[in-house]
């Protein structure tokens, strides 16, 4: 479920953990505060123990004699570590949406140059100063 407004772009981060019985968290802001700064270095464990895995998996499906147990073992954290990516995938993506959703600003216009007048281009003399070898 995505939190959207009236044009249906995002308006709320999906946050990587869930609530109480696993409904979703979700934080509104501009992602510069506590919350989502939490929710980013979660999201960076959550892939980098999901690359870590996917190495155990590699070397633990070519060995001889893995066990019944160890290959459910494995499935269950597959399973977990993918629900995990594809929540920062949503997450990312509906950001992603609602950034391509918001109209750019208009860029200010530049001031005009104005004429100049006549007393404005007439050289000023130099300011007089005092020297100390004066009489």
């Amino acid at each position: 479920m995505r939190v959207t407004d009236v044009r249906g772009a995002s308006v709320a981060r999906l946050l990587p953990w869930t609530g109480t019985g696993g409904k979703p968290c979700y934080v509104v802001g501009n992602g510069t505060g506590y919350v989502s700064r939490k929710a980013d270095e979660v999201e960076e464990i959550q892939l980098d123990m999901a690359y870590e895995l996917l190495g155990h998996a590699d070397g633990l499906l070519t060995e001889p004699g893995v066990t019944a147990p160890e290959i459910h073992f494995l499935a269950r954290r597959l399973t977990e570590s993918l629900e995990q990516v594809q929540r920062i995938a949503e997450s990312r993506g509906s950001r992603l949406e609602a950034a391509l959703a918001r109209p750019e600003p208009e860029p200010e216009p530049k001031p005009e140059p104005q004429p100049a007048s006549d007393s404005a281009s007439e050289p000023q003399p130099p300011p007089q100063s005092k020297s100390a070898t004066s009489p």
